[in-house]
């Protein structure tokens, strides 16, 4: 990969920040590369103090978040940036007011993985999220619009998936593995065809299953894609492409 070919990614992160640092190491680790400069080029600006989405989305705050994820967008736009990514599905019901912002792509990690979710072949889907996120509707609409059933959690099985999130990742405390393992049964005992972590937090937390869908990994492989790399180590479906196109 010549440095021509590049195009260099913004990632808005900080929401939250282990899910950001976690999003660049998927990059890295999964970008074809024999020296340095065969990487991405990428700018992260980790706005930790973004309002909390699911907080405003669900009426328990009236500090919106999108004043500061459009001055994360434009802050990495005027540094270079060349497309956008999110690594937050919750932020994703803002996305319209992101990307008219600025002039430049941003990355659709609903659209890629609700693409991905209808390439595996899967009818019924499960989605594990933030409040903020289900109650947006983002994927039951996309899914819905590919012909796949969203299934969403039961009222205690969603308390555990929050509790994971806010309690346990969001507050660095140790412990979120073995209540994350309840919920996912739960969600798979469903008759899902698949589950789609739609939370950044989850993948710190869950164990391997092949019915499991990670978001990030979804948004990693079409990120270096998009902007020249080689993605590699991924599922070979993942890395054949959503097919959705990027706006």
């Amino acid at each position: 990969m010549s440095d021509i070919e590049k195009k260099t990614l913004g990632i808005i992160g900080g929401l939250g920040p282990l899910a950001s640092a976690h999003f660049y190491k998927m990059i890295t680790e999964h970008t074809k590369a024999e020296r340095d400069a065969d990487n991405l080029n990428i700018i992260i600006y980790s706005r930790a103090d973004t309002p909390d989405r699911t907080a405003y989305i669900m009426g328990k705050s009236d500090e919106s978040p999108v004043p500061a994820l459009i001055k994360s967008a434009g802050t990495l736009e005027r540094a270079g940036a060349e497309v956008l990514a999110i690594p937050c599905n919750t932020s994703h019901m803002f996305l319209d007011e992101i990307s008219a912002a600025v002039s430049i792509p941003v990355l659709s990690m609903v659209e890629l993985t609700a693409d991905f979710v209808r390439n595996c072949g899967c009818r019924r889907a499960g989605i594990m999220a933030t409040d903020g996120t289900l109650a947006s509707g983002i994927y039951k609409r996309a899914l819905s619009e590919r012909g796949i059933e969203c299934v969403y959690p039961d009222t205690e099985t969603q308390r555990l998936i929050m509790s994971v999130i806010y309690d346990y990742v969001k507050a660095g405390r140790a412990g979120g593995e073995a209540i994350f393992r309840k919920a996912a049964e739960k969600m798979l005992s469903t008759g899902c065809d698949a589950v789609i972590l739609g939370c950044t937090e989850l993948p710190l937390v869950a164990y391997d299953d092949e019915r499991f869908i990670d978001t990030l990994e979804v948004l990693a492989c079409e990120a270096i894609k998009y902007c020249g790399g080689e993605p590699c180590g991924f599922s070979a479906l993942l890395m054949e492409g959503c097919g959705h196109e990027i706006r």
